[in-house]
């Protein structure tokens, strides 16, 4: 059992150190979130493996996980590529820590869910929509009027607007706004696709 476990430990490190540093970290460089995903994955790692070594009901653990998901994906701002990252490093550690009832699916698991985010969060993916809070210097009343401004200072397409704020004293508004980047900004680096404030 030790020997097994042992194994899969290292598959595990191998898995999550190829997710959260070669794929997650060297994209968007967030060194916070790289330590989370690692943190979750050994702690579902472990627990899982004590379950299977103590041979209690793996229904316990996967209620514990779950509400313990829940606590940390409501205890701060995440991004929904950062919530996928999250549950895929979670998956990692639930796979390789049942990876003594069939070393081979285990692999091919791992390799799965590896291949699908480096592809599915590849920085050449002709995706050219980005997400912004804006606060703006001054209130549009007409909604014409604002999205040619937006459109004139962010150089691309509004495909939505949603005034969020409007401050009358300050002479600010804030506008939550997507929109479709005229040219390709992505020339060998990945553009931030998570949520900004911009003052403009």
């Amino acid at each position: 059992m030790l020997k097994d476990v042992g194994y899969g430990l290292a598959v595990d490190l191998v898995t999550i150190t190829v997710l959260a540093h070669l794929i997650y970290f060297l994209r968007h460089r967030r060194r916070d979130m790289r330590l989370a995903y690692i943190a979750v994955n050994v702690g579902v790692f472990t627990v899982v493996s004590l379950l299977l070594a103590q041979r209690a009901d793996l229904a316990i653990g996967f209620g514990l996980f779950g509400v313990l998901s829940i606590i940390r994906l409501r205890s701060g701002a995440l991004t929904q590529e950062e919530v996928g990252y999250y549950f895929v490093a979670l998956a990692l550690g639930l796979v390789n820590g049942l990876a003594t009832q069939d070393t081979w699916l285990a692999l091919t698991l791992d390799a799965v869910l590896l291949a699908v985010m480096y592809a599915a969060d590849h920085p050449r993916l002709p995706d050219r929509t980005r997400h912004r809070l804006i606060t703006l210097d001054v209130i549009h009343r007409d909604d014409a009027a604002l999205r040619a401004d937006l459109e004139n200072r962010l150089g691309g397409t509004v495909l939505r607007q949603s005034v969020t704020e409007v401050d009358y004293v300050r002479d600010v508004m804030v506008v939550d706004v997507r929109f479709r980047v005229i040219g390709d900004v992505r020339k060998g680096a990945a553009a931030p696709a998570s949520r900004t404030e911009a003052v403009l």
